[in-house]
């Protein structure tokens, strides 16, 4: 049953003005969010430990050192504290940064992800800094420092103290500023605001939070600080309605909170994660699902969240519904009311797939419950990961194009399509192997030259064995890769078997043909005088002088996301392959090579730099934006725009993947559509769908958007994964989400 749920305060309107006007400040200055004090204090640090012999030791004390001199701020109607400072250096300052940025430039290089997670917030919460390093002394005390076995945990253990020690610090300053602030305060409701910011932040993340505004205070310290300070990027705030909902449900019990005041600080704590994370990327949350008893767990505090998406209409944080068959219709009702408004958030993801996709990689039953959709779609489990996404990206056309050359100048046979078939997946799986040899190569700089001794204490189970992230001490380690492209691919080699092996076999689809004498050089009825060689000239002209080919290529062969079976298949045949093949693989510290279809930007970076395609692409468009029909294709409504996405399996696709929709506003704006999209919504995860996402916004307003930024500074849109806003979109990234299909109706 929806709660009462709470309008924005007037402080959080200002709240919300002032962090939009400070990102398009420094959007117009063309600097980036991030503190210079980050490299001035850790290099300073470094400097002056070079003779410790223990890197990791040396990295917790360049964390402290960053943490323990950074500059504190508190502004005007905040309640929570810990905003990124983004001040110019000093002259001085400016030329100790120089010869620090020197000095971090000559370090070791090491390559590979970090972040993309939720750190195991109910430990932080229950135990506080001060508790996790008793548990560090307990573990540290019964080590021998003359066992060779013992050496490398004494260090490590060492540097998660003292990196606690400088988290505990850089709270204790904070409540120093509100202490001082205080004093010099006229207002007296400002004055008790400012004492109540200094208890809090005397208390957490030191020690157990005690109420609903310390836990939400502790959970961005760590975060944000993890974030900024010590570079492991993107921490997600997991699932608010799992860990925040007991200080809740006792605050309010006990008369010290209302519902309208958890609504405010959840709504300036989500304010604050837009004032630390810059835009472009994304941090996500997650609301409803299943526990570890099957039960779905949504509460008041899962409304709220939702209703935060209203009240705060940021690009951070993205929200996510984990949905279930037991999830309550009036939570998916509520957000389809909210995507109808304001037309990004949330996203829905399928509760029962993605439980089963981890507990498939030897995620526990218990854990594979929680899961955070790693920033976008990327999936990894909360509290307990070491998890890389997107590494790397593969681009699935090019090697296409790369291979239509050499089919075309003899070096491969592809004289039947099952030839060109063949030739195309051992190139793929040959890519593969190479990624995975990359990676694994990767992993192992990180190991020697990065570690992170302020995010380990809070990931099972580092402490237990004594390792750091980097080092092997999380419980699930694999790495997730991303396909972009699908559906031009697919929709290529439609084409393809089309124009120069001859016509799609009838529905339902026929094995793919065998041969029976067609060559790729010889065409078939209706075919193409010159075969793949005259392709690859028409495709090098992008398409000049065959613009009625090219159309052709668009509206007369079917194309995926039609729910057409004899071009679906080849979306089947590629999941399959690539699900297969990278299971083939396990990668360094175990836990094996994921794979997923997840784009971020990235369709269109790649598509930038890739030539035309056999689907009627042109060269440097943006590649389709996920798992779903390239922009524009979906010729028979959103129903078989479902059916076709999820007529392959999801379940092995960590990497991620996601439907993206979009409706006009006038499709949405009575109950009974909403109700429809509901239905549509369910019908996708009935299918198997892993994830979907939706716009809702006109054609006319995104024209609008380009050509006044300024009255459309606010706009937020779906791209491929995450939420940012339109106007900060790159041209070309603009004009693929106008391109996609706007659905009239549902």
């Amino acid at each position: 049953m929806r709660p009462k749920l709470h309008p924005a305060s007037a402080r959080v309107k200002r709240l919300r003005e002032v962090a939009l006007n400070r990102a398009d400040a420094l959007a117009s200055e063309n600097r980036s969010m991030a503190s210079f004090e980050a490299d001035l204090y850790g290099a300073a640090s470094l400097m002056q430990t070079a003779d410790d012999c223990f890197w990791v030791r040396r990295r917790g004390k360049a964390v402290a050192n960053i943490l323990q001199n950074a500059t504190v701020q508190i502004g005007a109607d905040e309640l929570l504290v810990g905003r990124l400072y983004l001040g110019a250096p000093t002259a001085e300052e400016a030329e100790r940064l120089e010869e620090a940025q020197r000095y971090l430039g000559a370090q070791p290089k090491y390559f590979g992800q970090s972040g993309h997670m939720s750190v195991d917030i109910p430990k932080l919460l229950a135990k506080g800094a001060r508790g996790l390093q008793q548990d560090i002394e307990q573990h540290r005390s019964k080590l021998d420092p003359a066992n060779p076995d013992h050496a490398e945990k004494i260090a490590f253990y060492d540097a998660t103290h003292i990196a606690l020690e400088g988290l505990c610090a850089y709270a204790e300053h904070h409540a120093e500023e509100a202490e001082r602030l205080a004093a010099e305060e006229s207002d007296e409701a400002r004055k008790q605001e400012l004492l109540q910011i200094a208890e809090r932040c005397r208390r957490v993340p030191a020690h157990p939070a005690r109420t609903y505004a310390e836990a939400l205070q502790a959970v961005h310290f760590v975060n944000s600080t993890i974030h900024w300070a010590q570079r492991s990027g993107l921490i997600c705030p997991g699932h608010p309605d799992r860990w925040l909902s007991p200080y809740y449900e006792k605050d309010i019990a006990e008369g010290t909170l209302s519902p309208a005041q958890a609504q405010e600080l959840l709504d300036c704590s989500n304010i604050l994660i837009n004032e630390t994370i810059a835009r472009g990327l994304a941090i996500g949350l997650m609301v409803a699902g299943r526990g570890p008893d099957g039960r779905d767990v949504t509460n008041d505090i899962s409304y709220m969240c939702l209703q935060s998406i209203r009240n705060v209409g940021l690009s951070y944080p993205g929200v996510g519904i984990c949905w279930n068959e037991d999830t309550p219709e009036d939570l998916l009702a509520f957000g389809c009311e909210i995507l109808a408004e304001r037309g990004a958030n949330p996203a829905i993801f399928n509760d029962a797939v993605i439980s089963q996709a981890l507990r498939n990689a030897g995620v526990t039953p218990q854990e594979a419950c929680e899961f955070q959709n790693s920033t976008c779609v990327e999936i990894s489990p909360v509290g307990a990961s070491n998890v890389w996404v997107a590494s790397p990206y593969f681009n699935l056309c090019q090697i296409l194009l790369d291979l239509l050359h050499d089919v075309a100048f003899g070096e491969v046979q592809g004289a039947t399509f099952e030839e060109l078939l063949s030739a195309y997946r051992d190139r793929l799986g040959a890519a593969i192997s190479k990624a995975v040899g990359v990676q694994n190569a990767n992993r192992i700089s990180t190991m020697r030259h990065r570690n992170f001794p302020l995010l380990s204490p809070f990931v099972r189970d580092c402490i237990e064995r004594g390792q750091d992230l980097d080092c092997g001490g999380a419980r699930y380690n694999w790495i997730e890769c991303s396909f972009v492209g699908l559906a031009n691919l697919v929709d290529s080699l439609a084409v393809i078997r089309e124009l120069l092996y001859g016509p799609a076999p009838p529905s339902p689809p026929a094995p793919l043909p065998q041969g029976e004498g067609r060559t790729a050089t010889a065409p078939s009825a209706p075919g193409l005088k010159g075969g793949v060689r005259a392709l690859l000239d028409i495709l090098a002209a992008d398409f000049a002088g065959h613009e009625d080919l090219r159309q052709r290529f668009l509206t007369q062969v079917p194309s995926y996301g039609n729910d057409e079976p004899a071009v679906d298949e080849f979306a089947v045949m590629i999941a399959d392959f690539v699900a297969a093949e990278c299971a083939k693989y396990d990668v360094v510290l175990g836990g094996g090579f994921k794979p997923g279809f997840f784009c971020w930007v990235m369709h269109e970076r790649l598509g930038s730099e890739t030539g035309a395609t056999p689907d009627g692409r042109k060269a440097g468009v943006p590649f389709a934006d996920g798992a779903g029909p390239a922009q524009g294709r979906e010729r028979h409504g959103p129903t078989a725009a479902v059916k076709s996405t999820t007529c392959w399996d999801h379940t092995p696709m960590l990497g991620g993947l996601v439907l993206n929709l979009k409706f006009s506003r006038k499709a949405l704006e009575s109950d009974e559509s909403r109700a429809k999209l509901a239905e549509l919504i369910k019908t996708y995860m009935r299918l198997g769908g892993m994830e979907v996402q939706i716009n809702v916004v006109s054609r006319e307003a995104l024209v609008a958007a380009q050509a006044r930024p300024e009255e459309y500074r606010d706009l937020v849109v779906r791209v491929a994964g995450y939420t940012d806003y339109f106007t900060n979109l790159s041209a070309a990234m603009q004009d693929e989400i106008i391109a996609r299909t706007e659905f009239v109706e549902v």
